[in-house]
């Protein structure tokens, strides 16, 4: 794929400099200073931004205590709890509006480890559009996983890899780093999807444009702490979101043309 930019400069420093950690909350109160420690202890020129969907376990008061304590750390309120990729998407405007380098994406509950997060800005620094930290590329491994999840993570891959017709192996990974002109031209004001098939989107919408998109492999570990908020709503809307992106596609193969 053509990169939308290239590994002519380090756009991003050896200690996460210019880049911005997007962090969606909701009921994290104990894992969220937790994760910030080891994420700052790992790169501590890395900014944060916690987005809270007004958590009633208290989550956005430890965010702003955090926040208080801390310049490189942000917090955003949004009244509602309407969906990862709204949380997202908010984030993501917020550090375009900043004038942020990279944009990361990475879960508050530690099955993200902040200390491979340098594999991914190495990636983008190497000329990546969009590095995904990966699970299932050579490397990639999943610790503490129930095989329920594993299975239907691994089924919901090669899904949409066949339906997409793109070669991405984990294509729904939620550990991410996009370079700012990937978020500034996929048209984020058209984004539908809302929950697990967010990452799908995105993913696919980038590979579309043309961007350059790699796979780096990390280590994910099942959070110990609170709950999964995956439910069989937002894997239904993922199937059904899939399979109509993957008939899109081969319609515009067929009649000739491509959007965005």
């Amino acid at each position: 794929m053509t990169s939308g930019s290239g590994p002519d400069q380090q756009v991003v420093g050896a200690d996460g400099a210019r880049a911005l950690v997007v962090i969606p909350t909701y009921d994290e109160r104990e894992n969220l200073p937790l994760i910030v420690s080891r994420l700052h202890a790992a790169l501590p020129g890395v900014h944060v931004l916690v987005v809270d969907d007004s958590s009633p376990d208290g989550t956005g008061e430890v965010a702003d205590a955090l926040a208080a304590a801390d310049d490189r750390i942000q917090v955003m309120h949004r009244v509602e709890k309407d969906g990862l990729g709204k949380a997202y998407l908010a984030g993501f405007a917020w550090g375009l509006d900043h004038e942020y380098q990279v944009i990361i994406e990475m879960d508050a509950d530690g099955s993200h480890a902040p200390e491979q997060l340098h594999r991914l800005l190495d990636a983008v620094n190497a000329g990546a559009d969009l590095a995904i930290g990966s699970r299932y590329v050579p490397g990639g491994s999943l610790v503490n996983w129930p095989k329920r999840r594993e299975f239907l993570s691994r089924g919901a891959n090669t899904y949409a890899r066949f339906a997409l017709g793109s070669s991405v192996r984990d294509i729904t990974a939620g550990f991410r780093a996009y370079r700012r002109i990937v978020l500034e031209k996929i048209a984020l004001d058209t984004v539908e999807s809302a929950g697990y098939c967010f990452q799908i989107d995105l993913a696919w919408r980038t590979i579309r444009a043309g961007f350059d998109v790699r796979e780096v492999p990390i280590t994910f570990t099942e959070r110990e702490i609170g709950t999964s908020k995956m439910s069989g709503g937002v894997m239904t809307e993922a199937f059904l979101m899939v399979a109509r992106w993957g008939l899109e596609s081969r319609r515009e193969k067929i009649s000739g043309r491509r959007r965005v």
